[in-house]
C-alpha cells in the first residue's frame, strides 16, 4: 500500500520519521513530506489521486479543508487519517470501511501506543460492517448506495438475509442469516437477480484468451463485453487474463489488460497440454501454437478451478471463462487465488 504522510510542524515531522519505518515493516511504501507555505494543495491533489492512504500529522481541520475539493466517492476515495503531532490520537476521517482507514487507525495506534478514535456507527456499536468485510476480502460492491440501508437495519437490531451462490463456511455474524427467495444481500458473479439487494461480487473468474497476431485492444474489449453480456457475468468478477506465452508481448492484449486493471499470466504449450479436462479442439490452433486450445486451457490452469464458459470465437479472438474454488467466510478473511 502506498501511504503519503505530510507533517505541518517539526514535532510532527519527527513523529512521521519514526512512523515510516514501522509502516514499511508492514509492507507499505511511505513518502513523508514536510509542508511548507503554499505546498499543501498541490501535495494533497497529487497524493489523493495516486496513493491508497493519506496521513496528516497535525490539526484535523487543516486535513478536512485540504481534502474537501477532491472527495468523490466512498468506493474510490483513499483512506485519510489524522494524527496529532504528539502521537496521542489516530483519527480516520475518510473511507473508514472500504478504504480501510479504520483498520489502519487501529494498526497505527498500536505502533504508537496511541488511541484510535473510531466514529463510524457500526464500529462503535459492534455491528457487522458489510463494506469493511467486502473491502478486506477484495469483493466488489456493485451498488454501494445500498450499504447505508443494510447498515441502518443492522443498527436498528433487524435481521439481514444473505443469499450466496457460493458455499458459506463458518459462523455468521450477529444479525445475519441465510436467505433464498427473500434476501437483502446477494453474493454472486451474475448480473441476474433482484436489483434492490446489495450486490457483492468476488473476483474469482479467469479470462482465457487466444488471438491473432496484431489484434487491437479495442477488438478484445468488444469481445470481452459481448462475452460478459451473453453469459450475464459481472466484469468485476474477472481477476486475471491468461494465454499462451506466445502472446506475452502482444501489444493489444497488454493494453487490454492495462485498461481493465487485470494481471496477464501466460503459460507454455507444454503446460497447457498437461491441463486435464474436455476442451474444444482446433487443428489450426494446434499447428500454430502446439496446443489444441489456448483460451479454455489457459483459463482453467490460471484459475486452479473449472471451466465455466466454453470457447467463444469471432474476429480472430477466442475467449473462455473459468472459476476458482471459493467459499464465503464472514468472520475471518477469505483467501482468493
Amino acid at each position: 500500500m502506498n501511504i503519503g504522510l505530510i507533517a505541518f510542524t517539526s514535532k510532527g515531522c519527527t513523529l512521521g520519521e519514526s512512523l515510516c519505518p514501522l509502516l514499511q515493516s508492514q509492507g507499505h511504501q511511505t513518502d513523508l513530506f514536510r509542508c511548507r507555505k503554499d505546498t499543501l494543495a498541490d501535495w494533497t491533489n497529487k497524493h489523493f489521486n495516486s496513493d491508497h492512504a493519506l496521513l496528516f500529522i497535525g490539526a484535523a481541520g487543516i486535513a478536512v479543508r485540504s481534502i474537501a475539493p477532491f472527495i468523490k466517492s466512498k468506493t474510490s476515495d483513499p483512506a485519510v487519517l489524522v494524527i496529532d503531532e504528539l502521537g496521542r490520537y489516530v483519527i480516520p476521517l475518510l473511507s473508514g470501511h472500504i478504504g480501510g482507514a479504520n483498520r489502519m487507525a487501529q494498526d497505527i495506534a498500536k505502533m504508537l501506543d496511541a488511541i484510535p478514535v473510531i466514529t463510524t456507527a457500526t464500529d462503535c456499536n459492534g455491528v457487522f460492517a458489510v463494506d469493511t468485510w467486502a473491502s478486506e476480502n477484495k469483493i466488489s460492491i456493485i451498488n454501494p448506495e445500498r450499504i447505508k440501508w443494510v447498515s441502518a437495519r443492522l443498527l436498528a437490531g433487524e435481521k439481514i438475509k444473505v443469499k450466496s451462490h457460493f458455499p458459506i463456511e463458518g459462523e455468521l455474524p450477529d444479525g445475519i442469516s441465510v436467505g433464498n427467495d427473500e434476501y437483502d444481500v446477494l453474493l454472486t458473479i451474475k448480473t441476474r437477480g433482484r436489483n434492490d439487494a446489495l450486490r457483492l461480487v468476488p473476483p474469482i473468474l479467469t479470462l482465457g484468451v487466444g488471438c491473432r497476431k496484431g489484434i487491437s485492444a479495442e477488438d478484445l474489449d468488444l469481445a470481452f463485453e459481448l462475452l460478459l453480456k451473453k453469459k450475464s457475468c459481472y466484469k468485476e468478477a474477472v481477476c486475471r487474463v491468461c494465454s499462451i506465452d506466445l502472446k506475452s508481448n502482444e501489444k493489444g492484449l497488454l493494453n487490454f489488460c492495462k485498461v481493465h486493471g487485470l494481471l496477464l499470466q501466460t503459460f507454455s504449450a507444454a503446460q497447457l497440454n498437461a491441463v486435464k479436462g474436455c476442451f474444444t479442439s482446433s487443428e489450426f490452433v494446434l499447428k500454430t501454437t502446439g496446443v489444441d486450445n489456448v483460451c479454455e486451457r489457459s483459463a482453467v490452469l490460471g484459475s486452479g478451478g473449472e471451466l465455466l464458459v466454453m470457447k467463444h470465437a469471432g474476429n480472430g479472438i477466442t475467449m473462455a471463462l473459468a472459476i476458482s474454488p471459493y467459499k464465503v467466510k464472514f468472520l475471518e478473511e477469505s483467501k482468493l487465488v
